[in-house]
């Protein structure tokens, strides 16, 4: 199935997400005034989480994500896994590990936004479900990325799930 158009449009795919979950780490870490304002980053003591699960939760799981807001282990988990996805993504190593955290990661930010706006079920971050577990399936970091040397070294060899 995979020829090599298949892979440059998979790495394509793969580079395109990484880089949105590390913009969003950066921006938010660094306030750089697209989503975040300078004086609400995460280094000008503001909380990555708040302003969201405070004000735009809703559905069912609203009052669980909102009990959520401001806790300094959710912040740093949110944002050590925003930086970790994008940088596994973009440099295409450690996709299994990517492909389950970030889909859990979406999946969360799925449930605390139920139902979407713009469907009854389905929004982006239920694509972005399915493209993150698609990708390591697909050997997307072989092309244009690390993950065919990544997959070859001992520690991989070891623990597969590293993958």
């Amino acid at each position: 199935m995979e020829t090599k158009t298949t892979g440059r449009l998979l790495a394509g795919l793969r580079i395109v997400m990484g880089f949105t979950f590390l913009w969003a780490f950066l921006d938010k870490t660094f306030g750089l005034g697209f989503s975040t304002a300078a004086e609400k980053s995460w280094l000008a003591g503001s909380s990555p989480t708040a302003g969201f699960l405070q004000n735009a939760t809703t559905g069912p799981l609203a009052s669980f994500y909102q009990g959520l807001a401001g806790s300094g282990l959710v912040d740093w988990l949110y944002m050590i896994g925003l930086l970790c996805l994008g940088v596994a993504l973009i440099l295409g190593v450690g996709l299994k590990v990517a492909g389950y955290a970030g889909g859990l990661l979406v999946l969360l930010m799925w449930s605390s936004l139920l139902p979407p706006k713009n469907n009854p079920i389905v929004d982006d971050h239920i694509a972005y479900l399915f493209v993150l577990l698609l990708l390591p399936r697909l050997n997307a970091g072989d092309t244009w990325g690390l993950g065919g040397w990544w997959k070859r070294t001992e520690l991989v060899r070891k623990h597969g799930w590293l993958a």
